[in-house]
């Protein structure tokens, strides 16, 4: 297995996304280290069914907003070599909705989805630099990229500040780290329900005709840590082609 001997840790790890960023992880023979703020009873039930349960998949509560519980995390954790932030959230507000949003609701969105993600790699990035194959993947999203897509400014904001962040920390980590974003287009992960009629619209305007899956992002994150050795810096948009 080509991950063998190698640790993930994923934050986000309770939602769709890091769900199934994990089990494809573990699959390819990583130990995986799940970082959440609820639910951490039902995430470390998810990661005992995971393949190589063996390796002691391990579930750690941390709010990824506050460095001081993710240092407490890393209490817990002896390596790790894949960084995978997925955690992040954002709320249903038309694009153009300027009047429901607010200073306070701007910063929060910043917090969760931009300055976490800085926080998380400053919290790891020792470990990361001990690997002889360290690599960090920030998901960010296709709202970064084509604007008005249905997310709210604030996070469409947030999302492009990942891409930035990304593109930086690539330059600065090199050469011991890769650093890489994966965007994917509209889908379901638990924070946002779109309606069907805008699901049917965005069907309309993607060339594959579907949207986007978790397993379709899992599948993206996969190939990064296994394959893609010589890339570093770049976004991998997975939309079916909606920016085409």
């Amino acid at each position: 297995m080509i991950l063998a001997g190698q640790t993930a840790v994923i934050t986000g790890a309770s939602g769709g996304i890091g769900k199934a960023i994990a089990q494809r992880l573990a699959a390819s023979g990583a130990k995986i280290i799940g970082i959440a703020r609820h639910n951490i009873d039902d995430l470390q039930t998810y990661l005992d069914q995971l393949p190589n349960s063996h390796l002691g998949h391990l579930a750690i509560p941390a709010d990824v907003t506050c460095s001081q519980e993710l240092e407490q995390a890393t209490q817990h954790i002896d390596r790790c070599d894949i960084l995978v932030t997925s955690a992040g959230f954002s709320k249903v507000i038309r694009h153009a909705d300027l009047d429901s949003l607010s200073d306070e609701f701007f910063d929060a969105i910043l917090t969760a989805n931009l300055r976490s993600v800085f926080s998380t790699v400053c919290v790891f990035v020792d470990r990361l630099r001990q690997s002889t194959s360290g690599q960090i993947i920030n998901i960010s999203s296709g709202s970064a990229i084509r604007s008005g897509t249905g997310s709210n400014i604030a996070y469409a904001a947030a999302k492009a500040g990942v891409e930035s962040l990304t593109k930086n920390l690539a330059l600065c980590l090199a050469p011991q780290v890769r650093v890489v974003s994966v965007a994917p287009s509209l889908l379901d992960t638990g924070f946002l329900n779109p309606t069907q009629n805008y699901c049917d619209k965005a069907i309309a305007t993607t060339p594959l005709r579907r949207l986007c899956t978790v397993e379709d992002v899992a599948d993206t994150v996969e190939a990064i840590a296994t394959r893609m050795k010589f890339v570093t810096g770049n976004c991998f948009v997975v939309d079916g082609g909606r920016t085409l």
